[in-house]
């Protein structure tokens, strides 16, 4: 999977209040599926769509022992977007520093 594709699976799977509320619960530590979707007011199945977005962006990763499913947080997706949108930053940070310094020459220079 090439890099902007995995980035924007990551950042479609932070964009929804829901996912975020899973991703914090395992954060904590491995979970059952059904203890994960215990406070939502959502049916199983809806959750269950969330946890899909999840681990197609490889945020959740799922481990079945019998008929039970356990979830965990995997943090590398999200240090990569962290990463890019450090670099993202810093690249246009700097752009508009260089931007700042020219029209304040040029504003001086006019005066």
């Amino acid at each position: 999977m090439s890099a902007p594709r995995t980035l924007d699976r990551t950042l479609l799977a932070l964009a929804d209040p829901t996912r975020r509320a899973i991703l914090q619960r395992l954060s904590k530590g491995e979970a059952r599926v059904t203890e994960v979707a215990q406070p939502f007011t959502m049916s199983l199945n809806a959750v269950s769509k969330h946890i899909l977005v999840l681990e197609r962006a490889k945020l959740v990763k799922r481990r079945k022992v019998g008929r039970e499913h356990f979830l965990s947080y995997r943090s590398e997706p999200l240090e990569a977007a962290t990463k890019w949108m450090d670099e993202t930053r810093a690249f246009w940070g700097s752009r508009l520093d260089a931007l700042e310094r020219l029209l304040r020459e040029e504003n001086e220079n006019t005066k």
